[in-house]
């Protein structure tokens, strides 16, 4: 009997293959579902209304408007014999951007200076504290100087590139005291160390940050610093893939490792060139980093780049990636963020 009823099953399985074939002959290699059931007499538990529901499922995928990748608000793997699965959900964000800001207190100001310090700053044996710009973030250089009321901004000669130089001891007191407790690297807390608080008579009781809550601007200073947005749109099999990354780069993984821990996503290793890159990867991740710069700002022209890279997560989250109109945008986007980063290498 039980022969029996496992036989009236496979044929039934085949029988809808076959219709759904022939209906979307794109999905032809889907008899691997069939080589599941063949010889299992036990497979009868599983319902035929549920395998019934399975190619229903199959045939609406199979439905993808320019055969775009991702599917039902996630992202899809297409495997070899054709077959789309759905591994992710995208979650919603606000369609509204918040208003930009500024860090309204030392506190803040604080927290975002020392994560701009580590990503692109240094105190030198001259003490003095010296931070690199971007030509583009001018305008950053000058509020940094103005926040502190120290310093002065030079352009350096024959690059795109200002320097920000605090060299009078009231600066490096106010910066000092501005960063205790929020510096999170032992290589830029011993610089001070090392360059400043040993050739001088100031006194700090200089701490470590070691608690790894980044619920604060340090963050978007170092990511003002290091990091970078990237759209990425990736042909497989004539269906587009469409991957969002935020992306930092680093010569150790011990910062990349508390920002994984925050953001979720994953660490990499560039061989070649010594250096490791936390990217965010998953849409899981994409929206924590949403939530993250929506709160706390981004001040240099990355936040552009940023604008930009949340609004293709927009698209998708809409699900208009699912047509060639949307995909387009997408693509866009992409171009404009690629020409505004060619500019700030």
């Amino acid at each position: 009997m039980k022969n029996l009823k496992a036989s009236i099953f496979k044929d039934m399985v085949q029988l809808n293959i076959k219709i759904l074939c022939l209906k979307h002959p794109e999905v032809e290699n889907i008899s691997f579902l069939t080589l599941l059931y063949a010889g299992n007499t036990s497979i009868f538990s599983f319902k035929y209304s549920n395998f019934n529901n399975k190619v229903k499922k199959l045939k609406q995928g199979s439905k993808s408007a320019g055969n775009i990748l991702f599917k039902k608000y996630g992202t899809s793997e297409t495997l070899r014999n054709g077959t789309v699965v759905i591994t992710e959900n995208i979650k919603s964000i606000s369609v509204h951007v918040p208003k930009h800001l500024k860090p309204v207190n030392d506190n803040e100001f604080g927290h975002y200076l020392a994560g701009l310090i580590e990503g692109d700053g240094h105190f030198s044996s001259k003490q003095q504290l010296i931070i690199a710009f971007h030509s583009l973030d001018a305008s950053l250089a000058y509020l940094i100087k103005e926040r502190l009321g120290f310093g002065s901004v030079k352009k350096i000669k024959d690059k795109n590139a200002f320097l920000l130089i605090i060299a009078s001891k009231k600066g490096l007191e106010k910066t000092i005291n501005l960063i205790n407790g929020k510096i999170r690297t032992e290589n830029k807390f011993n610089q001070i160390i090392d360059n400043i608080l040993n050739h001088t008579d100031l006194n700090f009781d200089l701490k470590l940050n070691s608690d790894r809550d980044l619920n604060n601007h340090w963050l978007a200073g170092f990511s003002d610093a290091d990091a970078s947005f990237q759209i990425k749109l990736i042909n497989r099999n004539d269906r587009i893939e469409v991957r969002l990354n935020f992306q930092i780069d680093q010569k150790k993984d011990n910062i990349l490792l508390l920002i994984k821990d925050f953001l979720g996503g994953n660490i990499g290793y560039i061989k070649n060139q010594d250096t490791y890159y936390y990217g965010s990867t998953s849409f899981g991740s994409a929206k924590n980093v949403i939530n993250y710069f929506d709160h706390f700002h981004l001040l240099s022209s990355k936040h552009i780049n940023y604008l930009k890279w949340r609004k293709a997560y927009l698209i998708i989250q809409n699900r208009d990636h699912l047509n060639k109109k949307g995909i387009d945008k997408i693509t866009k986007l992409k171009n404009t963020m690629n020409r505004l980063s060619d500019t700030t290498v």
